[in-house]
């Protein structure tokens, strides 16, 4: 992680505008949240394939965040905009609360006979590795590419869809607090590899590499779950998941145009201006406390 500051002084990108909405800052909160003893076994749908998928997201976040956390704050000296300064410091508080709310939630589900555990190692070992064998800049685009993948999920998946709904209600504010704070802070990572004088060839290949890497690990993660949960061979909700995924409604499909935009030069992740969306989510989902 320590690059030579000399070295990366000489890249930094003096001109760069962000496309952030002016004034635009994420907010930290402090959430809560209890998880019931009652919680149905599968609390999205009834269906063990999708619960499944979000508890191996879950397990993925607590060695995710603190990657992501570590990668903008290698270059946080260098930064000399007030308003991106501010703005990575919410980034880190959002991210670390992430961080300790999904432990919890991990070791609620771990309790509930979820081997969670084993998915985190696994995880924690693929964050080692990058850190071991890619450059900062390369970390950092790293971050910066899961972060467009982590607000398109939250953004056009989790808020604009019926998840939340499908959902035990004890648990959907959980997944809406997480999805809004992706939303308010997914263009910080963005504008520090901008302002740093990030590559655009390390930026693209890297979003190629998560591309590969992303599906992969939570394929091979949901597999592992439903094994070990007895749902291997459950072809009904393999059937169901897959269509709600790419069929009928194809929340995943629909993301794949979202997704393209990320290659273009002129890529800027508020190009999706999402704050009404994020706004109603707000109303709906969080209690008074936490919506400022």
């Amino acid at each position: 992680m320590n690059a030579p500051v000399s070295q990366i002084k000489k890249t930094s990108n003096a001109a760069y505008r962000t496309a952030t909405p002016p004034g635009f800052l994420p907010e930290v909160r402090s959430p809560d949240f209890e998880f019931p003893e009652d919680l149905p076994r599968y609390w999205w749908d009834n269906d063990p394939a999708k619960t499944l998928l979000l508890a191996a997201l879950s397990a993925s976040f607590p060695p995710g965040e603190r990657f992501f956390i570590d990668t903008v704050r290698h270059y946080q000296n260098q930064i000399t905009d007030p308003e991106l300064k501010k703005a990575i410091r919410a980034f880190i508080g959002q991210e670390a609360h992430h961080s300790k709310e999904h432990k919890m939630m991990n070791g609620f589900l771990e309790e509930r006979g979820v081997n969670l555990s084993r998915l985190e190692r696994e995880v924690q070992w693929f964050m080692n590795w990058m850190r071991k064998r890619f450059t900062p800049e390369r970390q950092l685009a790293h971050t910066v590419a899961v972060e467009h993948f982590t607000a398109l999920m939250a953004e056009e998946f989790l808020l604009k869809y019926d998840a939340l709904d499908e959902m035990d209600p004890r648990i959907a504010p959980v997944w809406a607090w997480h999805a809004i704070e992706e939303s308010e802070h997914k263009a910080v990572a963005f504008d520090v590899y901008k302002s740093v004088g990030g590559s655009e060839f390390i930026r693209v290949t890297e979003m190629m590499f998560v591309s590969v890497m992303f599906p992969l690990f939570s394929s091979i993660h949901l597999i592992q779950l439903m094994k070990a949960d007895g749902q291997l061979g459950n072809l009904k909700s393999w059937a169901k998941g897959l269509n709600y995924m790419w069929g009928k409604p194809g929340v995943f499909r629909k993301l794949i145009p979202s997704y393209l935009k990320y290659y273009s030069p002129t890529f800027h992740p508020w190009d999706n201006d999402a704050r009404d969306l994020v706004d109603k989510a707000k109303k709906r989902w969080l209690p008074a406390s936490l919506q400022g």
